[in-house]
Protein backbone atom coordinates (compact mmCIF):
# COMPACT_ATOMS: atom_id res chain seq x y z
CA UNK A 1 0.00 0.00 0.00
CA UNK A 2 1.35 3.14 -1.22
CA UNK A 3 1.03 5.88 1.59
CA UNK A 4 -0.94 9.15 0.64
CA UNK A 5 0.29 12.34 0.37
CA UNK A 6 -0.14 13.38 3.69
CA UNK A 7 2.19 11.01 4.90
CA UNK A 8 4.69 11.28 2.24
CA UNK A 9 4.89 15.05 2.91
CA UNK A 10 5.35 13.73 6.67
CA UNK A 11 8.33 11.57 5.79
CA UNK A 12 10.37 14.61 3.80
CA UNK A 13 9.94 16.62 6.43
CA UNK A 14 11.04 13.69 8.80
CA UNK A 15 13.94 13.31 6.51
CA UNK A 16 15.01 16.89 6.53
CA UNK A 17 14.81 16.93 10.52
CA UNK A 18 16.72 13.82 10.55
CA UNK A 19 19.48 15.50 8.30
CA UNK A 20 19.97 18.29 9.94
CA UNK A 21 20.12 17.35 13.41
CA UNK A 22 23.63 16.02 13.58
CA UNK A 23 24.67 19.80 12.92
CA UNK A 24 23.07 21.27 15.93
CA UNK A 25 23.50 18.67 18.12
CA UNK A 26 25.37 19.37 21.60
CA UNK A 27 25.65 16.08 24.09
CA UNK A 28 23.02 13.53 21.59
CA UNK A 29 20.41 15.86 22.17
CA UNK A 30 19.35 18.32 19.25
CA UNK A 31 16.31 21.00 18.47
CA UNK A 32 14.87 21.52 15.30
CA UNK A 33 11.78 23.65 14.11
CA UNK A 34 9.57 23.88 11.52
CA UNK A 35 6.76 26.25 10.12
CA UNK A 36 3.99 25.08 11.54
CA UNK A 37 2.09 23.90 8.65
CA UNK A 38 4.87 21.50 8.42
CA UNK A 39 4.97 20.50 11.92
CA UNK A 40 1.21 19.75 12.02
CA UNK A 41 1.68 17.76 9.19
CA UNK A 42 4.20 15.40 10.35
CA UNK A 43 2.22 15.35 13.92
CA UNK A 44 -1.27 13.85 11.93
CA UNK A 45 1.12 11.48 9.89
CA UNK A 46 2.62 10.02 13.51
CA UNK A 47 0.07 10.76 15.76
CA UNK A 48 -3.59 11.20 14.09
CA UNK A 49 -3.32 8.31 11.49
CA UNK A 50 -2.74 5.03 10.97
CA UNK A 51 0.72 5.64 9.38
CA UNK A 52 2.41 2.22 9.41
CA UNK A 53 5.92 2.08 10.95
CA UNK A 54 8.11 0.71 7.80
CA UNK A 55 6.62 4.00 6.11
CA UNK A 56 8.61 6.07 8.73
CA UNK A 57 12.43 6.62 8.11
CA UNK A 58 14.29 3.82 9.75
CA UNK A 59 16.34 5.70 12.42
CA UNK A 60 13.22 6.63 14.25
CA UNK A 61 13.38 4.11 16.75
CA UNK A 62 10.66 5.88 19.08
CA UNK A 63 8.54 9.17 19.39
CA UNK A 64 5.85 10.83 21.43
CA UNK A 65 4.39 14.01 21.79
CA UNK A 66 6.01 16.34 25.07
CA UNK A 67 6.15 19.58 26.47
CA UNK A 68 2.45 19.51 26.82
CA UNK A 69 1.77 18.23 23.61
CA UNK A 70 3.94 20.86 21.95
CA UNK A 71 7.00 19.04 20.88
CA UNK A 72 7.64 16.00 18.86
CA UNK A 73 10.91 13.89 19.82
CA UNK A 74 12.51 12.03 18.04
CA UNK A 75 14.39 8.92 19.33
CA UNK A 76 17.54 7.74 17.23
CA UNK A 77 19.90 5.67 17.85
CA UNK A 78 22.52 8.83 18.37
CA UNK A 79 19.74 11.30 19.43
CA UNK A 80 17.17 12.58 21.18
CA UNK A 81 15.53 15.01 18.46
CA UNK A 82 13.02 17.83 20.00
CA UNK A 83 11.23 19.46 16.55
CA UNK A 84 9.31 22.48 17.62
CA UNK A 85 7.18 24.70 15.39
CA UNK A 86 9.13 27.86 14.58
CA UNK A 87 8.50 31.21 16.74
CA UNK A 88 6.54 33.72 14.31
Amino acid sequence: MDPNLHVKQAVNHLERVLDYAPMVAEDGEAQVHLTTEDWHVVSDALFKMDTPEDALPDAIQDYELVDGRDTIRLVTEDYVIDVDIVAA
